[in-house]
């Protein structure tokens, strides 16, 4: 069997559903369960029926643990869309059973994870729509996201980043009094480089010998070190 066949769609208790082996994605399964909290479960898990009747989810082992991590009964959350406040509700998800062999489940698993990381956004267009709501409960946006990206697409022309490239934060475009306060987690590019063990080594020792709380303020002394030495070499 080369691909997923379906089978059903159940609603399955939480605790019989496993989740998937060696999963590799780390979702926020806080945001996943505000979502859940809010809009209710709009998308089915992907669950593969083992020959010996064993549930393994292969796409949605976040919502799974939100799930999980909602527990029994009445939450307390005004209009919850999981357990729509009844004291009698037991964590379970909607699901969509398939059938498939070992590396079929496999890949499900990882193309699920990995789609997802390949898509872009244009923020011009998503800052539109945010701006439609009268809040943003249940989007997995903060209300200081929204300004963030409000004041992304408000910079001029020349310091826009490329539509669909990786966020930069307002000081990484040249805001050095920090007037734009974006949430690095959302709007600061990735560095993202394979290198031997060799040029690895030397990297990290040039870059522990500057102090600085965390990897990027060592980096800014490191930069700094190399653009002292080329104005000096200059003179």
């Amino acid at each position: 069997m080369t691909s997923a066949t379906y089978l059903r769609t159940e609603t399955l208790p939480v605790d019989r559903l496993t989740p998937y082996p060696g999963n590799a994605k780390r979702g926020d399964v806080g945001a996943i369960l505000a979502s859940l909290r809010k809009n209710g479960q709009y998308r089915g898990l992907v669950v593969r029926e083992q020959p010996d009747g064993a549930l393994v989810v292969l796409a949605g082992n976040h919502t799974r643990q939100a799930l999980a991590e909602h527990g029994p009964g009445d939450c307390g959350t005004k209009a919850c869309g999981v357990c729509h406040n009844s004291p009698d509700w037991l964590p379970a998800a909607r699901c969509d059973v398939v059938e498939c062999d070992d590396k079929t489940a496999l890949r499900v698993n990882l193309a699920d994870n990995r789609t997802a990381d390949l898509g872009s956004y244009d923020f011009a267009g998503l800052a539109e729509l945010l701006g439609t709501l009268g809040d943003v409960e249940g989007t997995g946006y903060s209300d200081q996201d929204v300004q963030d990206i409000t004041a992304l697409v408000s910079l001029p022309e020349e310091d826009e980043p490329p539509r669909g490239a990786p966020e930069r934060s307002a000081r990484a475009a040249g805001d050095e009094d920090g007037d734009l306060d974006t949430n690095p987690e959302v709007f600061n590019p990735v560095i993202s480089l394979r290198v031997p063990h060799a040029v690895f080594d030397r990297w990290r020792a040039a870059l522990d010998a500057h102090p600085g709380q965390d990897d990027g303020a060592k980096l800014l002394g490191l930069l700094d070190e190399v653009e002292t030495a080329r104005a000096g070499a200059a003179a």
